[in-house]
């Protein structure tokens, strides 16, 4: 198909708008969902959904487990979300995930207490937390594919990245309600109802689910590739009606019973190094991207460390996901240009090296070098992150996107992020230092550069392939991207 061709299927630049905006709102308040566990875990969890009995320590080890089963979730819901996501269309799936997100937050926050209900109050959160993990497994997928789908070829990098600038505004928005409300109610009033306030406030993502299902079509090239179903479809019924003497209607229910599988099997088998590849070229981003938001903050309020009020920690780690917001856009507007390879093993090189720069920079103490270290860290971060929703979309065919690059990004964050600050408080732990830290940094750095070296360049791909597939049934033949 020519790019002419290619461009006119996608949507008018205003539509393109809306629907890059749309996601960024979806993403911003889903990520807020997922993010706001982690805070409440922390501060009032353990009191209230634990045993009286159990030692504080212990109980907040419990709180966070149960934090760690939304990470445990997010790869089952990538691959149930990618199923109907490239089965019954990207929007169906999107609004299914947010809906379900919105619903299980809320929910969260109108649980009641271990003193109320006993053991059936933690069981009833994480329950609802392996909910969360399933939506956020699911939404990234919709959201990132609504908006590089829906655009030009040569703006899918900077659409796309809308999408992703829902997680720093994510953090931006937990962290600011939790400071807003503990500002202004007293500590008593926020153990006993305050922090239900942050959960409540997701039913807000309903209402942008229901606009995203009432207000916006599926993408360009999910709608294509549809057409071409049915079109084909229809031609097997009546070559089957005509060949076996069967009407038309027998052929029918005979094609229904022989359709092709799941889209997440069909990923694994076709596309299997490309969603090993894609998750190794996540952990960098995503292991980093916690250590630099959560472990940080552990690490310099420690007073066996560096003693830092934590609300000096904080402001630091707000600052610099504020200025990860341009910093994504621009990155992701140069891989349209430059292509989305080299700017992302460029991010990983440099994040690598810059680890050893940034834990001397926060070892002062100093806000000023801590937000210099955090503010280039997220600069380098967001050069993978960035062009990653396109450089993710680009890799696998229409059919199976949703699942191959929900199945890389999910399956990379269990190796990231999941684990990224324990291993750290273990490294710290063991050496007492921070330099190992540095070193455990640097090579998820190198898992990442290796990776993204060995995938191929996709930013001047079409990414309405629905042609090749239709010549590819037409051969017998498995088209390769």
């Amino acid at each position: 198909m020519s790019s002419a061709s290619a461009d006119a299927r996608v949507a008018p630049e205003r539509e393109i708008r809306k629907v890059a905006l749309t996601a960024l709102a979806g993403t911003s308040i889903e990520w807020y969902d997922f993010f706001i566990y982690a805070t409440a875990a922390a501060l009032v969890f353990p009191t209230l959904f634990f045993p009286a009995e159990m030692p504080p320590l212990v109980a907040t080890i419990a709180s966070f487990s149960t934090f760690a089963v939304g990470f445990i979730a997010r790869p089952v819901g990538g691959a149930i979300f990618g199923h109907f996501g490239d089965k019954v269309g990207r929007k169906k799936a999107l609004v299914t995930a947010l809906l379900m997100m919105g619903i299980a937050t809320t929910l969260i926050g109108l649980l009641p207490t271990y003193a109320l209900v006993g053991a059936a109050a933690p069981l009833m959160l994480v329950v609802l937390r392996f909910v969360q993990g399933l939506a956020i497994g699911g939404q990234w997928g919709g959201a990132v594919l609504l908006a590089t789908e829906s655009a030009p070829g040569n703006r899918r990098g900077f659409y796309g990245s809308f999408a992703q600038v829902g997680v720093p505004v994510g953090v931006i928005l937990a962290n600011l309600i939790f400071l807003l409300i503990t500002a202004i109610v007293t500590p008593e009033f926020f153990a006993a109802w305050g922090w239900r306030i942050p959960f409540l406030l997701s039913i807000v993502l309903i209402g942008i689910g229901l606009y995203i299902q009432l207000r916006l079509e599926d993408t360009p090239a999910f709608r294509h590739l549809e057409e071409l179903k049915a079109q084909r479809d229809e031609e097997s019924v009546r070559r089957t009606a005509e060949e076996r003497g069967v009407s038309v209607e027998e052929a029918r229910r005979e094609i229904a019973s022989e359709r092709e599988g799941s889209p997440v099997i069909e990923a694994f088998k076709n596309y299997p190094k490309q969603i090993a590849l894609a998750a190794g070229a996540f952990v960098a981003v995503n292991g980093n991207f916690y250590i630099f938001i959560s472990f940080i903050i552990a690490y310099a309020t420690n007073p066996d460390i560096l003693g830092l009020q934590q609300s000096t920690v904080l402001a630091a780690v707000l600052a610099a996901s504020v200025f990860q917001i341009p910093a994504l856009l621009f990155a992701a507007a140069i891989s349209d240009r430059l292509g989305r390879r080299g700017i992302y093993m460029a991010g990983a090189a440099l994040l690598g090296l810059w680890a050893f720069a940034f834990w001397p920079l926060v070892n002062t103490g100093s806000f000023a070098l801590i937000l210099v270290a955090l503010l280039v860290g997220q600069v380098f971060l967001s050069m993978m992150y960035g062009p990653q929703a396109a450089f993710f979309a680009e890799i696998f065919s229409t059919k199976v996107r949703y699942s191959g690059a929900s199945l890389g990004y999910q399956i990379g964050s269990i190796f990231g992020g999941a684990f990224a600050p324990i291993i750290a408080t273990a490294l710290l732990a063991r050496f007492g230092g921070s330099f190992p830290i540095s070193v455990y940094m640097a090579l998820l750095c190198a898992v990442s550069l290796v990776s993204v070296l060995l995938l191929t360049e996709t930013y001047q791909s079409d990414i309405d392939d629905a042609e090749k597939e239709k010549a590819r049934v037409g051969s017998g033949r498995e088209a390769v991207t």
